[in-house]
């Protein structure tokens, strides 16, 4: 058994630390994702998570090696002891013994830990004696951020909602907000995460274009976890040309071109889609970093669809590995093909079914169960059908 085949044997459980595992593992073939190229697009743990996801997901043995090993390291530059001894678990000795369970790094890390827990909890305890609300708050926060790098994402929860009270300015009520959205992204509490950016957006003086933009792409991926498609196009649409690389720890500009595309078209009508997609010109600039997704929704909208499906099936093994829209795909994917469809028929009174089979890449057959379902949902007329 070569390097690959062990590996791929090994990268079947799920990590208990960030991935979630009820997901179903998708057989993804992965040829064509760089994976050094997309890590390369986000920082901290998300981009950890995400390594680990594709590793996970992904049945190329040579991209999930890749993957595995780009984990390994980016942890063994941090403090999350207890991730990287469940990624060397994995490994299980098939990248060699650099990639094993570290212990002299383990305990290392750990005593330093102990030391500077120590030290903050000291610091901590002197504040509150003294009643100092500021150092207070920066105490809180500083453990929320120890805890979030040691990978205690409930412990740093707490600790960054225990700064609410100790806020003074719109300034710090922003920076809770943020860190306790980051930390309910990571943990799937997307009603947290809702709720917070409704408390960020309702303070005053918010005016900094970085966090609004950011806000939006909080907003937007907790309605697309709620399914709630046409409002996560919304906020991926209204999200500014500022947010650039400011928010790698969670989202990438490339992921609100693809987020807010693909949403958009499953939901919005042909004038939305002109108004709000094309002609939009904020979002232009990310769908620039996304030609293929640019291309297909121009397609859609030029009714060309023989080319938007080409475009969609091509995209689909690396949206399948992408750690917020893989439980999306085949429900957007349906829907934007029935659009099409809908589109489609919209002009005609009688439709050549060869013709439209070839455009929608099927059998007559199966492109008339797809009308018959579509009529009978009531989204389509009947019309005449011809062969």
């Amino acid at each position: 058994m070569d390097e690959a085949d062990g590996l791929a044997e090994m990268i079947d459980a799920p990590c208990s630390n960030g991935v979630d595992q009820k997901r179903p593992k998708a057989i993804m073939s992965g040829e064509h994702l760089d994976v050094e190229a997309y890590a390369s697009l986000y920082s901290g743990r998300t981009k950890i998570l995400r390594l680990i996801f594709i590793a996970e997901h992904c049945g190329n043995p040579v991209t999930q090696i890749e993957a595995v090993r780009m984990a390994y390291d980016e942890l063994k530059k941090g403090e999350n002891t207890q991730l990287l001894r469940e990624v060397a678990e994995k490994i299980n000795g098939n990248l060699g013994p650099e990639y094993g369970v570290d212990y002299a790094w383990i305990h290392s890390v750990e005593r330093r830990a102990e030391q500077r827990k120590e030290k903050l909890e000291n610091e901590l305890s002197g504040y509150k004696t003294n009643m100092i609300k500021e150092s207070i708050r920066m105490g809180y926060n500083d453990f929320g951020d120890f805890h979030y790098a040691r990978g205690l994402l409930g412990d740093a929860f707490k600790n960054y909602v225990r700064t609410r009270d100790y806020c003074t300015t719109s300034k710090h009520i922003i920076q809770m907000c943020l860190n306790v959205i980051l930390v309910s992204i990571e943990t799937g509490q997307f009603m947290h995460v809702t709720n917070y950016v409704n408390k960020a957006e309702q303070t005053p003086e918010l005016q900094d274009p970085i966090i609004t933009a950011k806000l939006k792409c909080a907003a937007g991926l907790a309605h697309l976890e709620a399914k709630k498609y046409k409002p996560a196009a919304r906020k991926f649409l209204e999200t500014g040309p500022e947010l650039g690389n400011n928010y790698t720890e969670v989202i990438a500009p490339q992921d609100v071109a693809t987020y807010g595309g693909l949403c958009a078209l499953a939901c919005f009508d042909r004038t939305e889609l002109k108004n709000k997609v094309i002609d939009n010109i904020n979002f232009r600039n990310f769908l620039e970093l996304v030609p293929e997704v640019r291309e297909l929704i121009h397609d859609f909208y030029a009714s060309r669809y023989a080319s938007c499906l080409e475009y969609l099936e091509n995209l689909k093994p690396n949206l399948l590995l992408d750690i917020h829209l893989y439980d999306h795909v085949e429900t957007l994917y349906e829907q934007i093909r029935h659009k099409a469809i809908i589109q489609y028929t919209l002009p005609f009174i009688s439709v050549d079914l060869r013709t439209m089979a070839s455009a929608f890449k099927t059998t007559v057959a199966g492109l008339e169960k797809e009308l018959e379902a579509l009529i009978t949902d009531n989204q389509i007329q009947r019309f005449d059908l011809t062969q």
